[in-house]
């Protein structure tokens, strides 16, 4: 037994085979490996001493390089750390997809014709929501050949692009940054958002301001949206970003979006569109008012070329296919081309209710009373006139307006330039004073108090006593005098004098009433003359107030609007805002009125607006110094006016209402009626006045002395032959 504590041994067993001498020396000592033989070192030719100067400077630029490539390096990692949380940041304020793709600040109006074909656009139009995949092929092709060839390839932003824009920029002596920008498509939508802000009315003045705000071209404003392209690309496909610019670029004439440019050009979907088609849309990125087909097909025509040469030359087209799209360009729609109704068009969004014409935030259908044949018609005598009849270099204007005897507006044109849109409209803005054109509801207010027609007044110089003005003395246009005549010959005529001897006979405050009723403007003046028409109305007003006569007598409010309704919804909102309203005098009164009417024409003042074949009716107008002249008359079927003068007061040279006016309402009122049948007008013809027959002649009596003599002598000569 071993004792315990102080040089206890190791509890493992010894080793019972202890390891052999040259094992344990090995272990004591490492065994060297083999050294390999020393290959003999060349001897190195002895260092050529460097040039200290040169040594200085290579060293400087080394130290420098290391310098900046530190300083570059760290700067560049806070760059990419600003760009990343600049792009996380707009990342984190986009929407989803389907917020962006309508962007409009207000809603569109669709104008319907009488027949419900569509004649007019106003307001932002929208077709409806199109993606990259639901568009023709050919318009997406366009737009990426035309806008961006590199769009699936860059990231956002175009390095290659935006160098290739400064060359060209420098090129034609401008600053790199101005004219070209080497915009992508994802920068071009970036913009369209307008970096996400949206329409605020409290902070711009009104929508223009705020699209010209983001409109901006600075170079901060790039950069913003370099880097809002960048989000985008981050957070949706490169269709989806192609989709939002397809239904958010401008595309002329009111329409935004591709749906609402097939739509509005061509009468189909954007799903439909033909290359020659889907070029044209896509030239209009550049241009969309200056390249609108609406303003000029030819020009739009030959930029959409320039896009079909494009897709050729990017492989979009075949070759035969870029011929063809060439050799039958795209042509507008029949409504597109016909742009009809524009000053009506106009005439409706101003009368109509401001927040469903005007202010829209929805998509309004607003049905008419418009019949596009007799708007053609309107167009076509208006140039017909100017053209063959009026000289050369002539800044005279004319109006027309064509109507139903209910006041509904069948046509209208308020100028020589007759398909523009938003011009000063002469058929409803203009003013001016009516001249004889007035003097109807004169002999109206007359026949209503039970004159008859063959009526007489007298025909002479005439002064009257006008409070605050002196005396008066009116004249005929003639300046001659007729004596005694009837009202017909009166009227027939346009007599002055015995219009004025009317007036005062029946009363003026009586002609004032009658002719407010038949809707005469409000402002009559209350003076004399006022029966000669120194009161002023709009052409519009005129010609209601005369539908009121053909239609027996009751007022009647000219309209336009028959519906209105919200794209997608049946029931309308409202309905027709204008008719036939109270009577103003007798059927029969207005029935003689018409028969007085008709004898201006066939046998007065009015003769050169005579119908072939057909009964016309109607008044000439012409007022001092031959400022404006009127002609105002109607058919069985329908009423115009044609109102003709100078924007500027400026005197007609040889014009009255019964000479260019009158042939002008001819020509339109022919073009109207063509394959109508003639209708009599509802005239009542008056009996004319009974005279008592003219006693039968008695012979002269004869002296008493002759009468005597002649007696004896017969009774002498009785006796001698015999007689009794």
């Amino acid at each position: 037994m071993s004792d315990s504590g102080k040089g206890r041994g190791r509890l493992v067993a010894d080793r019972r085979y202890p390891k052999s001498r040259a094992t344990a020396k090995a272990a004591k000592k490492p065994v060297r490996a083999k050294a390999k033989p020393k290959k003999t070192a060349r001897k190195r030719a002895p260092a050529r001493k460097r040039n200290p100067i040169a040594a200085f400077i290579i060293g400087i630029f080394a130290w420098s390089w290391r310098l900046i490539w530190r300083l570059t390096s760290r700067v560049a990692l806070v760059v990419v750390l600003i760009l990343a949380l600049s792009v996380g940041y707009f990342y984190t304020k986009l929407p989803d997809i389907t917020a962006l793709l309508d962007g409009r600040a207000r809603g569109s109006v669709t104008l319907l014709d009488r027949n419900g074909e569509v004649f007019a656009w106003r307001g932002d139009q929208f077709g409806g929501v199109v993606t990259a995949s639901s568009v023709s092929p050919h318009l997406k092709n366009a737009v990426v050949a035309t806008e961006d060839k590199r769009f699936y390839w860059h990231p956002g932003i175009d390095p290659i692009g935006i160098a290739s824009a400064i060359r060209i920029n420098l090129r034609e002596g401008r600053g790199p940054l101005s004219g070209h920008g080497g915009s992508t498509l994802s920068q071009q939508t970036a913009k369209l958002l307008c970096l996400g802000v949206e329409y605020d009315p409290t902070q711009w003045k009104d929508e223009a301001e705020y699209v010209q705000d983001c409109r901006r071209g600075s170079l901060s404003r790039k950069l913003k949206e370099a880097l809002y392209a960048l989000a985008m690309e981050v957070k949706f496909t490169k269709d989806e970003i192609l989709s939002i610019y397809l239904n958010r670029a401008y595309l002329g004439g009111g329409a935004y979006g591709a749906e609402a440019a097939a739509q509005r050009y061509f009468g189909k979907p954007a799903s439909a569109l033909n290359p020659a088609e889907a070029a044209m849309i896509a030239g209009l990125l550049t241009a969309p008012t200056t390249l609108s087909p609406t303003n000029n097909l030819e020009r739009s025509q030959n930029r959409a070329n320039v896009v079909i040469g494009l897709m050729e030359a990017q492989d979009y087209l075949t070759d035969a296919e870029a011929s063809n799209a060439r050799a039958n360009p795209a042509r507008l729609s029949e409504a597109a081309e016909a742009k009809a109704g524009g000053y009506f068009a106009d005439w409706v969004m101003d009368s109509g209710p401001e927040f469903f014409t005007r202010k829209t935030s929805e998509d309004v259908i607003i049905g008419t009373t418009l019949d596009q044949r007799l708007q053609e018609a309107a167009e076509q005598a208006m140039i017909s006139v100017f053209e063959n009849k009026v000289r050369a270099g002539s800044k005279a204007q004319a109006a027309i307006v064509v109507m139903s005897s209910d006041g509904a507006v069948r046509a209208m044109v308020g100028g020589r330039k007759t398909r523009v849109t938003g011009a000063f409209n002469r058929a409803t803005q203009a003013r001016r004073q009516v001249g004889s054109a007035f003097k109807p509801f004169v002999f109206a207010t007359a026949l209503e108090l039970g004159y008859s027609p063959y009526d007489t007044v007298v025909d002479e110089p005439l002064t009257l006593n006008v409070p605050g003005s002196g005396s008066w003395s009116p004249q005929n246009y003639t300046k001659t005098f007729k004596g005694r005549v009837t009202l017909i010959e009166a009227l027939e005529d346009s007599l002055n004098i015995p219009a004025v001897k009317i007036s005062e006979s029946v009363g003026r405050d009586l002609v004032i009433r009658v002719a407010e009723d038949f809707g005469f403007g409000n402002d009559i003046s209350d003076t004399p003359a006022m029966a000669l028409g120194t009161s002023e109305s709009t052409l519009l007003e005129m010609t209601g107030a005369y539908a009121g006569i053909l239609n027996g007598g009751s007022s009647v409010t000219p309209y336009g609007l028959v519906e209105l309704h919200l794209r997608g919804d049946d029931d309308p909102l409202m309905d027709i805002t204008g008719g036939i309203g109270e009577r103003v005098i007798r059927k029969e009164a207005a029935g003689q009125l018409i028969f007085m009417m008709e004898k201006v024409v066939s046998e007065g003042t009015g003769r050169r607006a005579r119908l072939e074949g057909r009964q016309a009716a109607g008044k000439t107008g012409t007022t001092q110094a031959a400022r404006d002249a009127w002609f105002v008359g109607f058919t069985a079927d329908y009423v115009a006016g044609v109102w003709m003068g100078y924007d500027d007061n400026t005197p007609l040279t040889g014009v009255t209402g019964g000479g260019l006016p009158a042939e002008i309402w001819r020509e339109t009122m022919e073009r109207v009626h063509a394959g109508l049948p003639a209708r009599p007008l509802p005239m009542v013809v008056p009996e004319p006045p009974r005279r008592a027959p003219a006693p039968a002649p008695q012979p002269a009596p004869q002296p008493q002395p002759q009468r005597r003599k002649q007696t004896v002598l017969q009774q002498l000569l009785n006796d001698l032959l015999g007689g009794n």
